[in-house]
């Protein structure tokens, strides 16, 4: 069996699929991709870092909102499919650069604002990235989280990671609010507004984007049709699989 790093699997994850993230209807609006836009509106000619850009989304909405943008992500197909459309938008301010989250090639204090949007779920060490974050935000700074939250209760959190590993095995998990919150006390940023979501999947292009396994969507859909009552009122599990999802975008600056 061939050995692989977490890393490397996440890259060929995406990297496959680059083009599919790009054009996402899921992934290219929303209240929280909205809310970036005022936030970095607000600051004029900042430079900003999309850490885990996947398909771009969130820095074209800062490039269109007058940011220098620096697009980073694992995958260089991925980045290779935002330079194209940024190109193909007529965004000039993003520049992309490759590699992980937990090991910035930035200066410190580099960067006005830091933004990751569904991107956290995939990283190893959440802890060590927020605090490489920290070290290249300048001091009153803005980081945004915005990704996937679980629920604070065991059994909806249970459920939701199952269908996540089994949809995509480069996850590791999405994490409570309050997990969220310590993890950002803990790296010296003091949460601020939270912005909640109930983003939904459409079963079958949420499993397409992934290219899932036709065993692995047996599974889910096995899981689904024995979920508790109360996991199914959570999700709104629909019958062709359909469901939502958790979402908040939470907004912090350097303690």
């Amino acid at each position: 069996m061939t050995e692989r790093t977490h890393t490397a699997h996440v890259a060929e994850q995406f990297g496959a699929q680059a083009a599919a993230y790009v054009a996402s209807a899921v992934h290219a609006a929303g209240a929280d991709l909205d809310r970036i836009g005022v936030l970095v509106g607000a600051m004029p000619g900042a430079a900003v870092l999309d850490l885990g850009c996947g398909g771009g989304h969130v820095a074209f909405t800062a490039a269109a909102a007058g940011a220098r943008v620096t697009a980073y992500d694992l995958s260089p197909d991925m980045l290779a499919a935002v330079a194209a459309e940024a190109s193909r938008r007529g965004l000039t301010g993003i520049e992309t650069r490759q590699g992980a989250a937990e090991s910035l090639p930035f200066a410190d204090a580099a960067f006005d604002a830091v933004l990751t949007r569904y991107s956290a779920h995939h990283w190893r060490d959440v802890p060590a990235a927020l605090a490489e974050v920290r070290r290249v935000l300048r001091p009153g700074g803005l980081l945004v989280v915005s990704d996937i939250v679980a629920a604070e209760d065991p059994l909806l959190d249970t459920h939701l990671q199952a269908v996540e590993l089994l949809r995509d095995t480069s996850h590791v998990r999405d994490y409570r609010l309050s997990e969220w919150r310590a993890m950002l006390g803990a790296a010296g940023f003091a949460p601020g507004a939270v912005l909640e979501s109930r983003p939904y999947m459409e079963f079958a292009t949420w499993i397409a984007r992934m290219r899932t396994p036709n065993a692995h969507v047996a599974a889910i859909r096995a899981l689904q049709a024995v979920a508790p009552a109360e996991v199914a009122a959570h999700f709104r599990i629909e019958p062709d699989g359909s469901f939502l999802l958790d979402s908040a975008l939470i907004e912090a600056r350097p303690a």
